[in-house]
């Protein structure tokens, strides 16, 4: 992952956007410490979403099977909203 101060990415941000666009993940930093991360787009869609089956599959390992009812998801997802 490259690393570019703030006062640089922003005299280069089109190249920058140009890059993350092609998969590149740039961290800005202001004096040193990072302060931002410039990602595409649709790369952390599918970092998330393989992040999430892995919990699955893990929770899944752990409890077994188990039936649930789409009503009985969507009950304990509202319940956690309240």
């Amino acid at each position: 992952m490259a690393t570019i101060g703030a006062y640089e990415a922003k005299t280069k941000f089109s190249e920058l956007l140009e890059r993350a666009e092609k998969g590149e993940r740039i961290t800005i930093t202001r004096h040193g410490k990072p302060v931002a991360e410039l990602a595409p787009a649709k790369a952390r869609d599918v970092e998330r979403a393989r992040e999430a089956a892995k919990k699955i599959r893990a929770l899944r390992k752990e409890i077994g099977h188990v039936d649930v009812t789409w009503e009985q998801i969507k009950r304990w997802q509202n319940e956690g909203r309240k």
